[in-house]
């Protein structure tokens, strides 16, 4: 909306010239600002290039009629008031417009007044609606931060937050990066939340956690009979985010063949389902996240190059948990308070010897294992406090390890630091699969495809 400093935009539409240069003499001189269109069609192809404060059109117009207009400008811009001009008024048709979303509905011939008074009306209404719906997001905003999905004071922490919020209100496509478990979800969460798009839906999807052809279903969605077992015809997560935003996790994970068309989503828009020929355009804003480092995956030919540069448009990277170690506590307190609510409790309490315990572990699970650490510890203690018996073992026992070695090791590959570290984590969870995957981050499917690729019986 312009700024009521200067004047609201009034789009004038009607198919007699005269009608027109009258009220663009009327309102410039009132202190509106009219834009003109001569006829329906005219006001269409205007309200595609701009979206005016107040619409004022006649009714009867050859073509494309003023309640055409008044669907066009409220499929643009729901809050926007139309108000409607005949010589021919009705009961009937009044209530039509009015049925139709018109602000009013006035007859001509009527008195410069009567209509400067209920434009003025309008603009005070319009001015309402956006100071609402302002006051709404910063609300949102409020919530989200107070609630807490994104909790921590850490700098890094911190410059995360305020490099989303910048990102948040633009469609950009965003790309987060970062390690199992440092909170990618909660981060794509916090920038729907803040966009214009944050009354729609977030829809989300973890790309390793299901095959190439079932993955492909569900982003693109199936024709009836395009494959056996598709009985009816299935709408994919980009057309059911239709208006919203989609959070692709794990897209390190896709295969080339997905990659492919994960690029032609991006570059045109629009989605090919399973089985079909026609393409389906999308309105959806796109969040992609993945703990792979995406330019190695490049130079070993695993990753699209094309598809990374399309995708890393505005890069997030979040900061692993033993970087933000005066978080650790904050965090921890959040958890507590969340599984009291949960549970109907008065929140726990962490011992001193706990705490210690908690900032002194290196977190290689990140805020995901703190969470579930945490979850664990309340329900094995009885009592208001939280003591150091009631942790994991891998978060209390010491390890001493030397600062320096004898002699130099060579780099490890990135395969290298993963196996070892898979093998880490199932020994911590004592070959528990499930746990494991969860201490991860990723799907118990993930973790099976990645210990038969390294060969390793768990």
């Amino acid at each position: 909306m312009t700024d009521r400093a200067t004047a609201p935009s009034v789009l004038v539409v009607d198919d007699e010239s005269g009608i027109l240069q009258t009220l663009e003499i009327l309102l410039r001189g009132e202190g509106f600002a009219p834009q003109i269109a001569q006829g329906g069609k005219a006001a269409l192809e205007r309200l595609q290039a701009f979206t005016p404060d107040i619409v004022l059109s006649d009714v009867r117009m050859p073509g494309v009629t003023g309640v055409e207009v008044l669907n066009a400008a409220k499929a643009k811009d729901p809050d926007v008031p139309v108000i409607l001009m005949t010589a021919q008024a009705t009961l009937q048709t009044a209530m039509q417009a009015v049925n139709a979303g018109a602000f009013y509905y006035i007859q001509k011939p009527f008195r410069n007044d009567e209509l400067l008074a209920i434009l003025r009306r309008a603009a005070e209404h319009r001015q309402l609606r956006m100071e609402n719906t302002s006051l709404k997001k910063e609300i949102r905003k409020r919530e989200r931060r107070g609630a807490g999905a994104p909790i921590g004071q850490n700098r890094a922490w911190l410059e995360v937050l305020r490099l989303a919020e910048a990102v948040a209100p633009t469609e950009s496509t965003v790309l987060v990066t970062g390690e199992s478990g440092t909170g990618k979800e909660v981060v794509a969460r916090y920038i729907h939340d803040l966009s214009a798009r944050a009354d729609q839906t977030f829809q989300s999807i973890n790309c390793g956690a299901l095959p190439e052809g079932l993955l492909e279903s569900e982003l693109f969605g199936h024709v009836k009979g395009s494959f056996t077992g598709a009985v009816r015809d299935k709408q994919g997560l980009f057309a059911a985010a239709a208006g919203g935003t989609f959070f692709l996790d794990e897209i390190g994970e896709t295969t080339p063949a997905t990659q492919v068309k994960l690029l032609r989503v991006l570059q045109h828009r629009e989605v090919i389902p399973v089985g079909a020929t026609e393409p389906m355009p999308i309105d959806t804003r796109l969040i992609a996240a993945t703990n792979r480092d995406l330019e190695e995956e490049i130079k070993r030919g695993a990753f699209r190059r094309d598809l990374f540069y399309r995708l890393n448009v505005i890069s997030v990277h979040l900061p692993p948990l033993r970087e933000r170690r005066d978080d650790i506590l904050l965090l921890a307190e959040a958890f507590l308070q969340r599984a009291a609510e949960q549970r109907g409790e008065a929140p726990r309490r962490l011992g001193d010897d706990a705490a210690e315990s908690l900032l002194a572990y290196a977190w290689p699970g990140n805020v995901r294992e703190l969470e579930n650490a945490l979850e664990r510890a309340v329900i094995l203690s009885p009592s208001g406090t939280i003591g150091v018996g009631a942790l994991p073992e891998r978060v209390t026992e010491r390890r001493s390890e030397p600062l320096v070695a004898e002699r130099a090791t060579p780099n490890p590959t990135l395969e290298t630091i993963e196996r070892a570290y898979i093998l880490f984590v199932l020994q911590a969870e004592a070959g528990n699969k499930t746990r494991a995957a969860e201490v991860l981050g990723i799907d118990p499917s993930t973790l099976h495809r990645k210990l038969a690729r390294y060969g390793v019986d768990a």
